[in-house]
């Protein structure tokens, strides 16, 4: 019984970790996204300023 404890253990940890990688990598890609677009916005606002 104690194996298969130990079994479930790290099956459930690896689960855990893969979903907290998922969710990171999610964030940060959210993260570039939204610094890709402010950059935009910034190069067009100085575009408008410089016209």
């Amino acid at each position: 019984m104690g194996r298969r404890n130990e079994t479930n253990r790290l099956a459930h940890k690896k689960k855990v970790d893969q979903k907290k990688t998922r969710v990171q990598e999610a964030e940060q890609l959210r993260k570039e996204k939204l610094k890709a677009i402010a950059r935009q916005f910034n190069e067009n606002t100085k575009k408008d300023e410089l016209q």
